[in-house]
C-alpha cells in the first residue's frame, strides 16, 4: 500500500502571491481559514487533512477538490450539492458539519471521530487482516453508500482517505458528495439517460464508487493495487482497457466465492458488473455468512427466508391436488404417489416432514421416497404436509412467478426423463425424485433470491465484444456467476437445505450432478445407478436447450458420456426426451382437466 505520508499541496491557484519563502510556507500549510496539520492521505481528485479550525479552536477532518472549478455556476451547484448530501444520516455515514468553497475548490469538513482513523492511515501502519475482515470493511461501506446513492448523491471519491476505522472496528465513509471525476462523459461510460447530464453524471460518479470498493477489494486481499496503479480514479479510468483479475498466486488462500465476486466487482465489461452498492453488499455478506460456518454456512443466507416464504410454493393447483387427494382413501398406492410427484413443492416438503420428524427413524436409512413417506404418515399426514404450503406464487411477482414456474416445470421433466432412462430393476419414483433435487439449488434460488437469479442468468449470457475486432465474451458458468452474486454456489446452497431437512445422505449423494467431462462407467451402489441416472437426464435436457444447429453434436457428448454405464445412443437419448415430454403432457392435461 502506497505511503500517506505526502508532500503539502501547492497553494491554491487564485490564492495572493508573495516573494518571500516564508509567505509560500504559511500559503502551503492553510487553506482559507483552517491551517493544515497533517495530510492524511489524498487521490488525484481529493486530499484529506487533519486541520485545525481556529473558530471553534478544534482539530477537524478537511476534505479539499484538488482541481478548482473555473465556472461560477457550476461551483454553486457543486456547493449546494455537497450541502445537501450533508443533510443524510446513516450508521456507516461520517456528517459533515460544513460545506462550502475557497479559491474554487470545493471543501467538506467532518468533526473528528475520537479514536478513528483513516484506513490510509492505518494500512500504512499494517497489513490488511484476513480476507472475512476486510469483506466486513466493503460492506460496511457498501451499506453507506447504498443509502447515498438511494438518495439521488454520489460520493465521488472513495478511498482509503476517505474511509476511516472506528474504535469498534467498523468502517465508516466520510466527504459525501464531492465533485466527481473529471473525465469526459461518452456513450461507451454512461449508464444513466444520455440526454439528461446530470443524470448521466450521477450514474457515472455512483458507478465510480463502487468500482472503487472494488478496487480496494482486490487491493486488500492481494496486498497490491490493481493495475499497479496506486492511484484509484487512474485506475477506475484504466478499466475498460485493462483487465484487472485477482492472481492466482496471494499472500493467503482466498475462496473460490470471494475471487468470483471481486473479480466481477472489477470486471471491464460494464453489463457484467454489480448493479450497484446494494448487490455488491448482498453478495459480500452471503459470502461472509458461508465462510463463517459457526452461523450455519450457506443454510444462513436462507433459514429468515425459509421461516417468512416457507420453503417452496405449491405449483399453481394446490387446492385441486388436495381435493383429489381426499378422494383417494381407496385408491392404490401408486395412485397417490403419482399425484404428489406431480409438484416437486410437495414432493420435497412431504420428504423434509417425514425426515425431519421423529417418524423418520422408524428407517435406518431415513424416508427416500414418497412412496415410503406416505406409507409412514397416511393421507391424513400427505394432506397435512400439503396445508403447510405456501400457495403459488408466494410473495413472488409476475416475472419472478413465471421464470420460477419454468423452472420448476423444467425440474418435472428431468424427472420424467429420469423414469424413462431408468435401468430394469431401478426404482423409477428413485431416480425421478434426485433428478429433480439436483434442481433443488436453483429454484430455491428463483424463489428465495428472485433479483439475484435475473442477475446469474444475465452473467451466464455471453457479452459482446468490449472492441470492434474483439472476440464474444463468453458467458460465467451457473455456479461462477452465482458465486459472483450470492456468494456461494448453488449446489452448496442445496446440499445445506437437504442436510437441513433431514435427508438422508444416500439422497444428498443422488443429488449431486456427476463432474463434467469424465466418461461415466457403470457404479457399484444402487445410490450411485440413481446418481448416474438424474445426472443423463439433466445433461440431456441441457443438450436440447442448445440452438438447433448444435444440438445434434451436444447430444452425442451426451451419449458418448453414458454410454458404457447406460447403453444410450443419440436416438435412444432423442426418443427418451420424447416420452418423457408425453408424461409431462399428459401430467398437465390431467390437472387442467
Amino acid at each position: 500500500m502506497p505511503s500517506t505520508r505526502m508532500p503539502p499541496p501547492s497553494p491554491p491557484s487564485r490564492a495572493p502571491t508573495d516573494a518571500s519563502p516564508r509567505a509560500a510556507t504559511a500559503l502551503a500549510r492553510t487553506f482559507g481559514r483552517f491551517e493544515l496539520r497533517e495530510l492524511m492521505g489524498r487521490s488525484s481528485q481529493t486530499m484529506a487533512w487533519l486541520a485545525r479550525d481556529p473558530r471553534v479552536q478544534q482539530d477537524v477532518w478537511l476534505l479539499i477538490a484538488r482541481h478548482p472549478i473555473d465556472d461560477r455556476l457550476e461551483l454553486a451547484a457543486a456547493v449546494d450539492n455537497l450541502r445537501r448530501a450533508a443533510r443524510l444520516e446513516h450508521p456507516r455515514l461520517l456528517t459533515s458539519v460544513e460545506s462550502g468553497a475557497h479559491a474554487g475548490r470545493a471543501f467538506v469538513v467532518c468533526d473528528r471521530p475520537q479514536g478513528a482513523t483513516t484506513l490510509a492511515q492505518q494500512l500504512a501502519e499494517r497489513k490488511p487482516g484476513p480476507p472475512v475482515e476486510v469483506a466486513g470493511w466493503a460492506i460496511d461501506a457498501l451499506e453507506g453508500l447504498a443509502y447515498v446513492h438511494d438518495a439521488g448523491f454520489a460520493h465521488g471519491d472513495v478511498g482509503l482517505h476517505t474511509l476511516f476505522v472506528t474504535k469498534n472496528g467498523r468502517l465508516m465513509v466520510w466527504g459525501c458528495g464531492m465533485p466527481g471525476s473529471r473525465t469526459p462523459l461518452s456513450a461507451d461510460t454512461v449508464s444513466g439517460d444520455p440526454e439528461d447530464p446530470i443524470s448521466a453524471r450521477r450514474h457515472l460518479t455512483t458507478d465510480r464508487d463502487v468500482l472503487a470498493i472494488g478496487l480496494l477489494l482486490y487491493g486488500w486481499i492481494a496486498q497490491a493495487p490493481a493495475l499497479d496503479e496506486t492511484d484509484l480514479p487512474s485506475a477506475i479510468n484504466r478499466l475498460g482497457q485493462d483487465i484487472v483479475r485477482l492472481p492466482w498466486s496471494l499472500p493467503a488462500p482466498v475462496s473460490d466465492a470471494l475471487r468470483a465476486i471481486i473479480n466481477r466487482a472489477t470486471d471491464r465489461h460494464e453489463r457484467r458488473r454489480y448493479l450497484g452498492a446494494r448487490s455488491l453488499e448482498r453478495a459480500l455478506s452471503g459470502w461472509r455468512q458461508v465462510e463463517s460456518s459457526d452461523r450455519g454456512g450457506p443454510l444462513a443466507l436462507l433459514l429468515d427466508r425459509l421461516r417468512v416464504n416457507g420453503h417452496l410454493p405449491a405449483l399453481p393447483g394446490l387446492a385441486q391436488r388436495v381435493v383429489q387427494l381426499s378422494r383417494m382413501e381407496t385408491r392404490r398406492l401408486d395412485e397417490l404417489t403419482d399425484v404428489v410427484l406431480e409438484d416437486p413443492a410437495l414432493s420435497f416438503e412431504l420428504l423434509r416432514s417425514v425426515n425431519s420428524a421423529s417418524i423418520g427413524l422408524m428407517s435406518d436409512d431415513g424416508v427416500t421416497t414418497v412412496r415410503r413417506a406416505i406409507q409412514l404418515i397416511g393421507l391424513t399426514g400427505v394432506r397435512r404436509a400439503a396445508s403447510t404450503l405456501r400457495a403459488w406464487p408466494g410473495p413472488l411477482r409476475d416475472g419472478a412467478a413465471e421464470r420460477l414456474e419454468r423452472a420448476m416445470r423444467r425440474a418435472c421433466m428431468a424427472g420424467h426423463l429420469a423414469e424413462v432412462l431408468v435401468p430394469a430393476g431401478l426404482d423409477a419414483e428413485g431416480a425421478l425424485i434426485a433428478a429433480q433435487l439436483q434442481h433443488l439449488g436453483r429454484l430455491v434460488t428463483y424463489y428465495h433470491f428472485p433479483d439475484e437469479a435475473v442477475q446469474i442468468r444475465q452473467l451466464m449470457q455471453p457479452g459482446p465484444p468490449l472492441r470492434e475486432g474483439d472476440p464474444v465474451t463468453p458467458g460465467l458458468s451457473e455456479d461462477a456467476a452465482a458465486m459472483a452474486v450470492l456468494g456461494v454456489d448453488l449446489q452448496s446452497m442445496a446440499n445445506a437445505l437437504a442436510r437441513h431437512w433431514g435427508l438422508d445422505e444416500s439422497v444428498q449423494e443422488t443429488m449431486l450432478p456427476l463432474p463434467p467431462g469424465q466418461s461415466v462407467v457403470a457404479p457399484h451402489t444402487v445410490d450411485g445407478w440413481l446418481r448416474v441416472v438424474s445426472s443423463c437426464a439433466n445433461e440431456t435436457l441441457q443438450a436440447f436447450d442448445a440452438p438447433v444447429a448444435a444440438q445434434p453434436r451436444a447430444l452425442a457428448q451426451v451419449a458418448n458420456r453414458y454410454a458404457r454405464a447406460l447403453g444410450v445412443s443419440v436416438e435412444s437419448l432423442k426418443q427418451a426426451y420424447l416420452d418423457a415430454r408425453d408424461k409431462l403432457a399428459r401430467h398437465l392435461q390431467v390437472k387442467a382437466a
